[in-house]
């Protein structure tokens, strides 16, 4: 993937939570099928993430907005995949809450909801590593229609700023909610995707609106072509599962593929 050119999309600020919300946006054709909500790791809004969304929109013809998590302690964080970068992003990883969190979203829904074209389509929500975290009670919002959370470490025993652990929630998600993982992520052992497994069958016993997709031989950060660990199989494994959610909640108009 390459990094799109500033013209295919921009920076726009989000206003009506507890802060400003710096985000990505691209705003697509004039009439989206759809519109997706992308949630950052914790290296934050950087060129990966941009590209993600320049890739749904080319693909998949919806508006994307990346959506900041860190708008309270850093909301231009911006960085690569080295070890300190990965240090820092950890640092405002841990000073992040759910309340906070529900807040930004819904104002970034409301904001999105009032954008041409952008007021009665499906509203996907993807989150990766953190964002696949935080991607878990997004999916509880009403307006969220679906949503794919890649590699959302610790969601069975932690939950940002306290409480229940996150799987807790999945009996609370109105909407599809598929999660995405790698059988050889070391921060998602099998205990740990064991839980999910359960969260999601006791919340939709039929198996018709969630899913717990293992990849095997993926390891964390499988998606991201930038990163050490990234798996070009698992990778396009990935994107299938993604091309295929959009297409299942906004299928594409009639006579196309």
């Amino acid at each position: 993937m390459t990094e799109p050119p500033t013209s295919a999309g921009s920076w726009t600020t989000v206003t009506g939570s507890a802060v400003p919300l710096r985000c990505w946006w691209m705003p697509g054709p004039p009439r989206p099928r759809a519109v997706v909500v992308l949630l950052p790791e914790v290296f934050g809004i950087n060129g990966w993430l941009r590209s993600v969304a320049a890739r749904l929109v080319a693909e998949e013809d919806v508006a994307a907005l990346v959506l900041p998590l860190f708008a309270r302690t850093a909301p231009e964080l911006d960085l690569g995949y080295d070890a300190e970068a990965l240090g820092l992003g950890r640092e405002h990883r841990d000073q992040v809450t759910v309340a906070g969190f529900l807040q930004d979203a819904a104002e970034a829904i409301g904001w999105l909801r009032r954008q041409p074209g952008c007021d009665a389509v499906p509203l996907l929500l993807v989150g990766f590593c953190f964002g696949g975290h935080m991607a878990w009670h997004g999916a509880t919002l009403p307006e969220v229609t679906a949503t794919l959370a890649f590699y959302g470490a610790r969601v069975a025993g932690f939950r940002p700023g306290g409480g229940e652990p996150t799987v807790a929630v999945a009996a609370d998600i109105p909407g599809r909610f598929w999660s995405v993982v790698g059988c050889d992520d070391p921060l998602m052992p099998e205990e740990e995707r064991r839980a999910i497994r359960g969260a999601l069958d006791a919340a939709d016993p039929a198996g018709q609106r969630h899913s717990a997709v293992e990849l095997p031989g993926a390891g964390h950060g499988f998606l991201c072509d930038q990163r050490d660990d990234h798996r070009p199989a698992a990778a396009a494994a990935g994107w299938a599962l993604l091309h295929d959610l959009l297409r299942l909640v906004a299928p594409p108009p009639a006579g196309e593929p």
